[in-house]
This record gives C-alpha cells, sequence and structure tokens, in this order.
C-alpha cells in the first residue's frame, strides 16, 4: 500500500486581514497580518520551525530522562532586496534542563547530536527551507 504524503491546511479569510487556518484533524489557528496578538505569518513559520526540531529532540532526550525545562526560542531578519520579502539569518536555540543524575547526564550527553540530527535529517521544516523548495502559487 502506497503511503499518503499528501498534507494540506484550508484557510479562510474571517475579517480584514484575519484569517482562521484549520487542517483535516479538526485543529484551528488564528492569525493576522500583525495588527494584533494573532501571530503573523512569519511568526508562525519560526514557530513551524523550532516546533519540528522541538518535537524531534523531545522525542529523542525524553527517552532518557523527562526535562526539568525545555525552551527554543527562534529568530530571523524580515527583509526587503533583490529577491522580494524573505527572512534571512535564521537561528533556532535550544535551551534544555535535565535532571542530576544519571538519566540526566544521559539526555545531556544525548541533546548536541539530537539537535543536529533533527537540523540536519529529521525536521521537515527545516529540511525544506535548507533545500529551498519551490513553491506553486495560482488561483481560480
Amino acid at each position: 500500500m502506497a503511503e499518503d504524503t499528501k498534507r494540506s491546511v484550508h484557510i479562510e479569510r474571517t475579517a480584514f486581514g484575519r484569517y482562521r487556518a484549520s487542517n483535516v484533524r479538526g485543529g484551528e489557528l488564528e492569525f493576522g497580518s500583525g495588527e494584533d496578538t494573532d501571530f503573523t505569518p512569519v511568526e508562525l513559520l519560526l514557530a513551524a520551525l523550532g516546533g519540528c526540531g522541538a518535537i524531534d529532540v523531545d522525542f529523542i532526550t525524553a527517552r532518557r530522562a523527562e526535562p526539568e525545562s525545555f525552551t527554543v526560542t527562534v529568530s530571523g531578519d524580515k527583509i526587503h532586496d533583490e529577491h522580494g520579502n524573505h527572512v534571512t539569518n535564521l537561528d533556532v536555540h535550544f535551551q534544555v534542563a535535565f535532571p542530576d543524575g544519571e538519566a540526566g547526564d544521559a539526555a545531556r550527553e544525548r541533546l548536541p547530536q539530537a539537535i543536529t540530527q533533527s537540523h540536519e535529517r529529521l525536521c521537515t521544516v527545516s529540511r525544506t527551507i535548507e533545500l529551498g523548495t519551490p513553491v506553486n502559487a495560482h488561483g481560480d
């Protein structure tokens, strides 16, 4: 049986500059142009990048020890140049603390490799950005 590789979201305008994205599982996310507290599309890109890596790193390290704290900060510069609008200088910074003891030591030791493995092989978002996948935009 062939694997289903298709992923999609549906986006609906809810008001001027405001939108709702939904997925096939019933999840919904409000976002907008930055005129209110809603996330902007660029912030969602940063969240997707950090979230993808966080899931990978958590799955790898939590097998050894449950973290005491786990945060990821993602930043980038939104610029406009000869290529149009885009984000440069993407940085994903993990701050993870594990408990003292043998299990925590094992998780701390595995953390740098888990971050590298996520970025270089596992995280679909990171890999897509790095590879520069073409986007096909069209309308009816």
